[in-house]
């Protein structure tokens, strides 16, 4: 069971990694936007997840597109996305991968 959990995890990450800003070349965990990912027993998965800004232009898109790539992970069977903004995302939340695409290194 518990591997179980590791591969639906695994894959919903590697999900969220194919899910991009479209003002920023850099997928969405990279960028430290996604905060939790929860997969319960009856793999029902909750995200928390924040923006790089409150007002950003493709927030409904970003949302809507995190929801619909980690639904279609095999065996997920509903997702919750919470949009949240505590604590304030910065740039030092980003991979280091992210902060060399960015020009931040």
């Amino acid at each position: 069971m518990n591997n179980e959990f590791l591969q639906t995890e695994e894959a919903i990450v590697a999900m969220l990694k194919t899910v991009f800003d479209p003002e920023i070349p850099v997928n969405v965990f990279d960028l430290g936007l996604i905060y939790k990912v929860e997969v319960d027993e009856a793999q029902h998965v909750k995200i928390d997840m924040t923006l790089t800004a409150p007002n950003c232009p493709a927030a409904d898109f970003i949302v809507e597109d995190v929801r619909m790539k980690v639904e279609s992970v095999e065996g997920v069977k509903s997702v919750e996305i919470n949009l949240v903004f505590e604590p304030e995302w910065n740039k030092d939340m980003m991979t280091e991968e992210a902060k060399l695409e960015l020009g931040f290194l």
